[in-house]
């Protein structure tokens, strides 16, 4: 399978709806690619606080039908990053959007652990309460975002749901920028998965962004990593790796807590 993870630069003062329309043809330039990945709240900004409230769209909004068109002319399964969903009650989610290559919405996820210390995202959002897989035709995704890569139960659980590849988009600080590559082979190395780790470059509401998306296959193995800048990470995914490095390896069917298979 082969993923493109597109790490976008997100820079104050370019509008929502230019930056939709440049990220539509970054994803129809990844034609060729079985998936393709885009960072967290890529339309906002993770840290553009103040704008959470007035570009709130539903799940079925503008960033979903441009999202699904270019998913459809690039014929991918996209995983289009999160958005700043209004659910019918009014609350705000940090939501993740999955489409398939006919543009059809595949699953959604809400972000369970918010961050911010009672500030920020963690008070303008309610958190998610759902696991979330995707079954493609060679993996099974299980989907988190961002500051769910410091929770280890939350991949575990997703495991238990057959996960073999973690989706995880972000929009992680610069100034931590070593928590992000370290947390990102442990998530791989405890739960013998490969994870693909989609980080935004640039700067969100002042507040520089890491860059450096990653992919690290099931045993910790850095297979391909991004700079500081805007750019396209593509790598082939071998199917046989995880089942392989489950029965190399048994780890998992070692487990003491908690849930087993």
């Amino acid at each position: 399978m082969r993923a493109s993870l597109i790490q976008i630069a997100v820079h104050d003062g370019e509008s929502v709806v230019s930056r939709r329309s440049r990220v539509a043809e970054l994803v129809r330039e990844q034609r060729g690619s079985d998936l393709v990945v885009l960072p967290e709240l890529w339309p906002v900004g993770a840290f553009a606080y103040e704008l959470f409230e007035t570009e709130a769209e539903p799940v079925d909004g503008p960033t979903r039908e441009v999202m699904a068109a270019a998913a459809r002319d690039a014929g991918v399964w996209l995983h289009a990053g999160s958005i700043v969903e209004r659910a019918g009650d009014g609350s705000l989610y940090n939501t993740s959007l999955v489409l398939s290559p006919e543009g059809e919405l595949a699953a959604t996820y809400r972000k369970i652990h918010r961050f911010g210390f009672d500030e920020g995202e963690a008070v303008l959002m309610s958190p998610g309460d759902t696991l979330t897989t995707v079954e493609l035709p060679e993996q099974t995704l299980g989907l988190a975002t961002c500051y769910d890569l410091r929770f280890p139960e939350l991949f575990r659980g997703l495991v238990d749901n057959g996960a073999t590849a973690f989706v995880v988009p972000a929009g992680w600080p610069a100034r931590r920028l070593a928590h992000w590559t370290l947390l990102s082979r442990a998530r791989a190395v405890e739960d013998q998965a490969y994870v693909l780790a989609c980080c935004s470059a640039g700067t969100h509401a002042g507040v520089e962004q890491a860059g450096h998306s990653l992919v690290v296959d099931p045993w910790g193995e850095v297979l391909a990593e991004a700079g500081p800048g805007e750019q396209v990470l593509t790598v082939d995914l071998d199917p046989t790796k995880v089942p392989e490095t489950r029965d190399q390896f048994p780890a998992l069917k070692d487990r003491m807590l908690g849930l087993r298979r």
